[in-house]
């Protein structure tokens, strides 16, 4: 698929594959606005009499030297899913490439991300059905979150290839992609040799990944093996988005106790970049030998028995699957670079790939260490039943209210049960923090709240009622923010929570300024203008002069932290970071989102709504400030409504 401005790259990639296997189509409207949905649409639309499956290939890629022989076995093995050939350097399903690459799989589950469509295969009626939906849908979202919006929703496996088929060219975007720096594959390796492609690596619970220069991580909530419906509608998976460095905290691992000094030595690349990168690498060791990932059980499939296949054969006693040499460290070697591409050029991140490199193996080496050290303190005693695992926390340790008035406890994740040791050096070295119940806990946000919580010591106990009398433990009651509106958000207004604490007689009252970050909806005040730049649409300021207060929820949880541990005198607070007009807001939004136009301002004849008047705004709390940087807050409440809000919202 193409564009006439790329007509010779696309009959230049056309003739390179085999003959009749690929054939260039046009963007039926080059002239409009750039869409590659629409012309995606038309390439999902041309498949030809008889085929059972269509492949669609971006002008701009560069096909490995066995892409048709091992998507030709692919198909054969896995007849009735989507396999994305391709992936992000900086992305969640490169974070699950990684991991596959690690313990020697050819494919990967795809996670709640986009699904990559630059090099993709599709069975001919899941084809066909995208076509349909997608027309419904034009100019509103990417073609890739459409994609995995529809994919998930229709219950259509979907698996990533290890290692990537294909790599991006990188020359330009027509569609406005640009502005994200170099976007290259986890994991290229041109030669890569077909076979085993039954070894698949699925239902991963935890994917560290380095993008926009933070460490961050997705932690899975539900799992589908477990019998429980999803509580979120039409089918979605859900996920945390959290930073690694706060994962790692609440699962009890004390980063300065790891941290090699090939951190604080590095000279080519910045000590940002240095220490993101060694922290990404120490979660996906710490995870993956924690968790004893490894591949499914490879059964008989269609590969060529006369084929010697890849590298990293089978274990003889365990049936695990050997890692590819070739695969895994071109995997690792991508991490530094994929997470610096947003800023920088593509010359400046290649002086820095070695060191990063390096610094990346330490980083995981560091990590496996730790997390061997953690499989074994919880392994089970002999005879004794195994625990069932679900990536960070014990099988019956979820964040759900019981149908009762109130929840079995959550222990704080930093101490688990079954690592005694570490639950005694973390009493000694710091006072237990104290325990909190927490109402309107069942909402996406309300979940990061209570996971943020339970990660800063806190034991939390979910409610589904507010229980009688003077609390026992401190009562947070979250419905301000999470029950259901009564109307459209007030302008100027700003929600309001009460926090018991079992000392005080009366209740605290905490004044929040605009929320936003993961678990946040895209209807307020931040989330209206990120929904419209996700979409590509025009920001549409009512009053640009108009002022908000942000407030990203992981400093809410730092706030409501540090209330918990103090007695503070006053009875009211204000949490919010620095004020900023709508205007500002709206620029930071079109660097950190998209850089979308501004739509027309109002016209001069009406007037702004006006601000309620009131008190000033309350202090903070003692000794607590707000420390999310505007940019990078907007960057993680952007990524939520793309792979998580979009399941509340787009039909299907």
């Amino acid at each position: 698929m193409t564009h006439p401005k790329r007509r010779a790259a696309a009959e230049r990639l056309a003739r390179s594959a085999p003959p009749g296997a690929l054939h260039v189509v046009m963007d039926p409207d080059p002239a409009g606005k750039p869409s590659v949905l629409r012309t995606a649409l038309c390439a999902w639309e041309a498949i030809e009499d008889g085929a059972t499956h269509q492949l669609v290939v971006q002008d701009d890629m560069i096909l490995s030297d066995t892409f048709f022989e091992r998507a030709r076995l692919a198909i054969a093995e896995m007849p009735h899913a989507a396999l994305a050939l391709f992936a992000l350097w900086d992305s969640r399903n490169g974070a699950a490439v990684r991991f596959g690459a690690l313990a020697g799989a050819r494919w990967v589950g795809a996670v709640n991300e986009y699904f990559p469509c630059v090099a993709i295969i599709l069975p001919r009626e899941v084809a066909s059905g995208f076509a349909a939906f997608g027309r419904r849908h034009l100019d509103s979202w990417p073609d890739d979150i459409l994609m995995n919006r529809y994919l998930r929703a229709n219950g259509i496996p979907a698996y990533v290839s290890v290692p990537s088929l294909a790599e991006h060219e990188d020359h330009g975007s027509i569609s406005g992609n640009a502005f994200r720096g170099p976007r290259r594959s986890v994991c290229f390796v041109p030669r890569d040799v077909p076979g085993r492609e039954g070894a698949r690596l699925t239902d991963l619970r935890v994917l560290p990944f380095f993008k926009q220069g933070v460490a961050q991580c997705a932690v899975r909530l539900d799992d589908p093996g477990d019998g429980a419906a999803p509580r979120t509608a039409r089918g979605a998976d859900r996920w945390l988005h959290l930073d690694c460095e706060h994962y790692l905290e609440g699962v009890g691992v004390r980063l300065e106790r790891h941290q090699s000094a090939i951190v604080r030595m590095a000279e080519v690349t910045t000590p940002e970049a240095a220490e993101g990168a060694w922290l990404t690498a120490f979660t996906m060791g710490f995870v993956q030998r924690r968790d004893g990932l490894r591949c499914d059980p490879v059964t008989a499939g269609t590969d060529d028995p006369a084929r010697p296949g890849p590298p990293g054969d089978a274990d003889a006693a365990t049936g695990d699957m050997a890692p590819d040499p070739a695969v895994l460290a071109e995997a690792l070697a991508t991490v530094g670079p994929g997470g610096i591409s947003y800023a920088q050029s593509e010359d400046r991140i290649a002086e820095q790939r070695e060191e990063l490199t390096r610094i990346t193996l330490a980083g995981l080496a560091a990590g496996q260490e730790a997390g061997e050290r953690t499989r074994r303190a919880r392994r089970a005693p002999r005879n004794a039943p195994p625990v069932p695992h679900r990536g960070d926390r014990p099988a019956a340790e979820p964040h759900l209210p019981a149908p009762q008035s109130t929840a079995p406890e959550l222990p704080a994740p930093h101490r688990p049960a079954a690592d005694g040791a570490a639950a005694g050096r973390a009493r000694d070295e710091r006072s237990e923090p104290p325990r909190v119940d927490v109402l309107g806990a069942d909402t996406p946000l309300g979940e990061h709240l209570v996971r943020g919580l339970a990660d800063a010591g806190h034991p939390v106990t979910t409610l589904a009622h507010r229980p009688p009398g003077h609390p026992a433990h401190a009562l947070l009651d979250l419905t301000g923010l999470t029950g259901p509106p009564a109307g459209p958000p007030a302008f100027g207004s700003t929600p309001v929570l009460t926090l018991q604490l079992p000392t005080h007689t009366q209740a605290l009252t905490l004044h929040v300024g605009d929320l936003y970050g993961p678990g946040c909806p895209h209807d307020s005040r931040i989330g209206r203008l990120v929904w419209d730049a996700l979409r590509s649409q025009p920001l549409t300021l009512d009053d640009p002069a108009g002022t908000l207060r942000p407030l990203h929820t992981r400093d809410l949880v730092g706030a409501l932290s540090a209330l918990l541990g103090a007695a503070p005198p006053e009875p009211v607070f204000g949490l919010a970071g620095a004020m900023v007009t709508t205007a500002e807001l709206a620029e930071v939004v079109r660097t950190a989102v998209r850089p979308v136009p501004l739509a027309p301002l109002v016209p001069a004849g009406s007037a702004p709504r006006p601000v309620p008047e009131g008190a000033a705004w309350p202090p903070p709390p003692p000794g607590w400030k707000p420390i999310t940087e505007l940019p990078y807050g907007l960057h993680t409440h952007a990524q939520w409504l793309a792979y998580e809000g979009i399941h509340f919202v787009l039909e299907v």
